[in-house]
């Protein structure tokens, strides 16, 4: 785990993957579609690549972010979440107040994570989590908000418990698979 308290905190934040759009049944259990699938396997890539390989992954319960985390999971690492080396996991939090919420009630889940984390990667939905973006930089934050894996990266210059709408965004990223 890199130390969240000496060295820079990393924050990405990321909507689900693309999920079938109508479904007899609850919202929280549609599942990802083929492209979501894939594009959720590139975000992975993608965050391998740029060394955004998280110490703590905070998701929704719901269906499409669970699914969305597996296949940035295998993206990552060529594996199932549970299927790395010791110790090379993060530790996941299905937490579900993160399904259908507001902005506040995401950044106090950010601001529960244990301060020795260096990376925390929050799977949520919209408009919550573009709408924290927003909010922790409204300056660089996309106007249209985060579209179906959209990935954007903040730097918060406080402690996780500390975190305020001042943490600059530094990177964005569409994946498609």
């Amino acid at each position: 785990m890199t130390d969240g308290r000496n060295g820079r905190r990393t924050l990405v934040l990321l909507r689900h993957a693309k999920a079938e759009q109508s479904r007899q049944g609850p919202d929280a259990e549609r599942p990802l579609t083929a492209r979501g699938h894939a594009d959720a396997a590139a975000a992975g890539a993608w965050l391998a690549r740029h060394e955004l390989l998280p110490d703590v992954v905070l998701c929704s319960p719901a269906r499409r972010t669970r699914q969305t985390w597996h296949g940035v999971a295998l993206g990552m690492t060529g594996s199932p979440p549970e299927g790395g080396p010791a110790g090379s996991t993060p530790v996941v939090r299905y937490e579900p107040t993160a399904y259908d919420a507001h902005p506040d009630e995401l950044l106090e889940l950010v601001r529960s994570v244990d301060p020795e984390a260096g990376t925390v990667l929050l799977i949520a939905h919209n408009p919550g989590i573009s709408l924290l973006s927003a909010l922790l930089d409204p300056e660089r934050a996309d106007p249209d908000g985060l579209r179906t894996t959209d990935i954007v990266v903040h730097h918060p210059a406080t402690p996780w418990p500390d975190v305020s709408p001042h943490a600059p965004l530094t990177a964005r990223h569409t994946p498609r698979g």
